[in-house]
């Protein structure tokens, strides 16, 4: 079972939410026959999504992260809802490229590097807030940071990863953002980032048996760190055949009417889950009385 953990300092200074999400990130490959590259793109997005979503305070709060780099696997999106759920789509989840020099997924070649990484904040009442930053490496971790900072003035540090194995299945996965909240001496800073050092990466550590709980306690190690919240976050699409027909109706005047002459079935499948509706001619042509 995924889980995601929010860790706060002693002092209140610092605080860190860290996650494991190895099954968000294999749900997410079998429901759009990701790449090796892509599953690893599609996992860190997951992540990173699950991370921020978990601070929506509204329950009919949503958050929405949108990648958009270049690359050949298109946009990336992905969607945080406040109970937990987070879901994914991409343009061309199967696109992929060669290997880096050092052996490691491209996932910033993937992705693209010259572009934007954007999140939208949909409180459920009035005009959602939307920020963004342009692309540092496309690699999304060192992105998400870069957006935090200049977009939220924080001081912070991200760290995803998602090992992928041979046959494509996801092994390990998860992540952590940390931040540093109003008030933290400058030299916190290099404190913290001398632990995240000696960390390594995030799916050695959750490989090893070090849940997420590992992760934020390691990062904030010599700080008297301490659980202040804990959920299970799940991959779940919202589609349902009512919205899908609304949204189908909705295509334009001369569109439905083609499909009215066709009189052949319209079949519609979810871009973020594998769900397939299935339409008559008359079902999305029909007007109400």
């Amino acid at each position: 079972m995924d889980k995601l953990i929010h860790v706060i300092t002693g002092d209140g200074l610092a605080a860190v939410a860290a996650v494991s999400s190895r099954e968000l990130a294999e749900r997410a490959r079998v429901i759009h026959g990701a790449s090796r590259t892509a599953t690893a793109a599609l996992g860190r997005t997951l992540a990173a999504a699950a991370l921020l979503g978990s601070g929506l305070k509204n329950a009919s709060s949503s958050l929405t992260l949108r990648i958009t780099g270049g690359g050949a696997i298109g946009t990336v999106i992905a969607v945080a809802e406040a109970d937990g759920t987070v879901r994914c789509c991409a343009g061309d989840p199967a696109a992929d490229v060669p290997l880096r020099a050092d052996g490691k997924l491209d996932v910033g070649g993937l992705v693209g590097r010259r572009g934007m990484l954007s999140v939208i904040r949909d409180e459920g009442s009035g005009e959602p807030y939307s920020g963004g930053t342009e692309l540092v490496s496309g690699e999304i971790a060192e992105d998400l940071a870069a957006y935090l900072s200049a977009s939220e003035g924080q001081r912070c540090a991200a760290a995803l990863g998602v090992l992928v194995g041979g046959d494509g299945s996801v092994r390990q996965a998860g992540g952590f953002i940390l931040r540093l909240l109003p008030g933290a001496p400058d030299d916190y800073a290099d404190a913290f980032e001398r632990n995240i050092a000696a960390l390594g990466s995030v799916t050695r550590v959750l490989s090893d048996g070090g849940g997420p709980r590992e992760l934020a306690f390691r990062v904030l190690e010599g700080f008297e760190p301490r659980v202040i919240a804990e959920s299970e976050p799940r991959y779940e699409c919202r589609c349902s055949r009512e919205r899908v027909r609304d949204a189908v109706s909705g295509i334009g005047e001369a569109e439905l009417r083609d499909i009215a002459e066709k009189g052949e079935p319209v079949e519609v499948t979810c871009r973020f889950c594998d769900a397939v509706y299935v339409f008559e001619p008359e079902e999305l042509t029909a007007t109400d009385g």
